[in-house]
């Protein structure tokens, strides 16, 4: 098998990426890789804490890589910081990058361009199937995952903190795509076929945040605007690890 690590957001498309490779045994995965706000101690954009995430990791077995980057860092500063994590992975025999990204084709062209500089390869195992297929493979394995973040662009507050299931899948709102992929909304894993055991949390408050939108495809944004001065509002629930 190849080497290769996961580029691991702690939600659903990345959960199910990871899923399909170790099936397919094309792959060895060594790491998840994982961008964190170190001001907040989060993950980026999801802002789920880092304990939940090394959480993740223990259960499912795999090591957990971290880019640190500051609360709102910009794209040089970003490209800067995981150019870094790519190099130090390279260096390892590591040169297959998995994602979890389905149809944007900007962020995959994106992703492929930077690797390609590091002689980093691609992999995306999701890619172009149908997302009302993805969520139903999802939700029939098993999978179990909360909403921790949503665009309040496509969805009311009411979404946030919600279980995803049938009857979230029912609710969202026409011209939403069912897994999110336009940034929609945001999820964190905590059971399925990949863990050796559940994630024990609870939910905390929630919050509303309002960013500036980027000019460029991001994992943070990835339907840019034209207008650097274009604000976008989040909504975030806080997950709380439960000690056992």
């Amino acid at each position: 098998m190849e080497n290769a690590f996961m580029n691991w957001s702690g939600g659903k498309d990345s959960a199910m990426a990871l899923w399909k490779v170790l099936m397919e045994k094309k792959y060895e995965v060594k790491y998840l890789l994982t961008n964190i706000n170190n001001a907040k101690n989060r993950i980026s954009m999801h802002g789920v804490r880092r304990e939940l995430l090394e959480a993740q990791s223990s259960s499912i077995g795999i090591p957990l890589r971290t880019v640190e980057l500051p609360e709102q860092p910009g794209m040089a500063e970003y490209e800067t910081e995981v150019c870094k994590a790519l190099q130090q992975l390279k260096s390892q025999g590591i040169l297959n990058s998995i994602f979890g990204d389905i149809f944007l084709e900007d962020l995959r062209k994106y992703r492929e361009d930077k690797s390609k500089t590091e002689g980093i390869s691609c992999v995306f195992p999701l890619w172009k199937i149908n997302t009302r297929t993805l969520m139903n493979e999802f939700l029939g394995a098993g999978f179990r995952a909360i909403v921790v973040c949503i665009s309040e662009k496509y969805l009311d507050k009411q979404f946030c903190g919600r279980l995803i299931d049938k009857s979230f899948v029912e609710d969202l709102p026409a011209g939403v795509d069912i897994c999110g992929e336009n940034g929609e909304f945001h999820s964190f894993v905590f059971d399925g076929p990949i863990f050796k055991y559940p994630i024990s949390l609870t939910k905390g408050e929630i919050v509303y945040r309002e960013y500036i939108a980027p000019k460029e495809a991001s994992d943070n944004c990835p339907n840019p605007v034209k207008n650097e001065q274009d604000k976008y509002g989040l909504y975030f629930c806080d997950l709380l690890p439960v000690k056992a």
